[in-house]
């Protein structure tokens, strides 16, 4: 736990935090208050694991508080279709019971039927009665209801790129895709200066699917807002308050700095991740406390042991979430060698679409197009001589993941 302006923090490690539990973004929060009172729509983006859930639940919360606003949170990671997207909509609308009521004819019969569903009951009977051919209707009439409610209506749809990314993998997927977004925009456009304001978020990057597909337009309504890491500064207040407050092990001064030092980059879940892994490490020790030293030992041991493994899974399949069969195992290649050899030179960018030009079609430009998704996502940056982690420990995970086994791909024949 830690302490933030005479409040309780917990450490949170893998779950959204809000209210007291969330600290810092005093800008971010600023920024996006302003955008959202002002009626714009927002694209929030940043690299995984860096908060953007707990931003948008955060600022739902303080707009609520304030008694002007209500906050509807839709999480759509696993819709298939329009139809779902609709129906996890309407259950979040579901406690908003004006909202619900001037739904119209699908809710006002559900609702007649029974006098009180379970929130998710009333999910499944929504989306039974939506198909292909009226999902738009209703979802224009739930956006509308949203709209005449007595308070403005904030809508965060997160996780909607991997919805997105989902559908284009069926047939006719660029169609559908368009198709989806096309029909977003113009709900909200048609409803005017009464719509919910909509926040648009999620782990894999949007901006560069829709300007692969060539229908950029399609967002350009959406003002576009990224998170980025703390600061040595925020990240070391942070972690000192965590320590402060933590009431089984003491924590040495001078922790925090390296423990900052050693990820390398102030990514919030990284550093609540250390933080519980020096604890548990210190009391599996039988410890008294944790010191400076313990940081590189536990940096190797755990969070690049097993347990760091398991998360690092999050990040492969967020990859397979964000590309194509054909373009995974090109971000692989590119991830490994800017791990083992520490940056993707541009000679290696050739060599790499020269090597894939045997097995897939215009493999050039799909190195590009990963490199792109790559940088939008946080996982590489560009530098003089080429991309290179900004996190020392996504490096060193990928690191530990295939330098036994990476062969530099500037080493390698085309005759081979």
């Amino acid at each position: 736990m830690c302490r933030q302006g005479g409040l309780t923090l917990e450490s949170a490690t893998g779950r959204w935090v809000s209210g007291v539990d969330f600290f810092d973004r005093v800008r971010e929060l600023r920024v996006l208050d302003g955008q959202v009172r002002a009626g714009n729509h927002v694209l929030l983006s940043g690299q995984r694991r860096m908060g953007k859930t707990s931003v948008a639940r955060e600022l739902g919360r303080r707009l609520t508080e304030s008694g002007e606003w209500t906050m509807l949170f839709a999480d759509v990671e696993d819709a298939t279709c329009p139809e779902d997207v609709i129906a996890d909509i309407a259950r979040v609308a579901y406690r908003v019971r004006p909202i619900v009521s001037r739904w119209g004819g699908l809710a006002r019969n559900l609702l007649g039927a029974v006098e009180e569903f379970g929130v998710g009951d009333f999910r499944l009977k929504v989306r039974a009665e939506l198909n292909a051919g009226n999902w738009r209707d209703h979802g224009e009439r739930l956006l509308r209801s949203c709209a005449e409610h007595d308070r403005r209506v904030l809508l965060v749809i997160d996780e909607l790129p991997v919805f997105l990314k989902r559908m284009l993998r069926k047939t006719d997927g660029a169609v559908r895709v368009e198709g989806f977004l096309s029909w977003l925009r113009r709900a909200f456009q048609e409803i005017g200066g009464n719509s919910p304001v909509l926040i648009v978020s999620g782990s894999v990057g949007l901006a560069p699917m829709v300007h692969r597909l060539g229908i950029s337009d399609r967002i350009n309504y959406l003002f576009p807002f990224r998170i980025g890491p703390w600061s040595r500064e925020v990240s070391v207040k942070c972690f000192d308050q965590l320590a402060k407050s933590s009431t089984d092990i003491p924590f040495d001064s001078g922790v925090s700095g390296a423990v900052y030092d050693q990820l390398g980059l102030g990514v919030p879940h990284h550093l609540q991740s250390f933080f519980e892994s020096l604890r548990v490490f210190a009391m599996m020790e039988n410890r008294d406390r944790v010191t400076v030293d313990d940081v590189s030992r536990v940096y190797r041991t755990h969070l690049l042991g097993p347990f760091g493994q398991n998360d690092l899974a999050h990040y492969e399949n967020r990859l397979q979430d964000g590309l194509d069969d054909q373009s995974q195992p090109i971000a692989m290649e590119v991830l490994a060698e800017a791990a083992t050899q520490e940056v993707f030179t541009p000679s290696a960018r050739v060599r790499l679409g020269e090597l894939y030009s045997r097995i897939v079609e215009r493999a050039p430009s799909r190195v590009s197009e990963v490199i792109d998704m790559l940088l939008h996502d946080g996982y590489l940056e560009a530098q003089e001589d080429g991309y290179r982690f900004p996190s020392r420990l996504l490096r060193d995970w990928w690191a530990v993941r295939f330098r036994d086994h990476h062969v530099p791909i500037e080493r390698r024949s085309l005759n081979d």
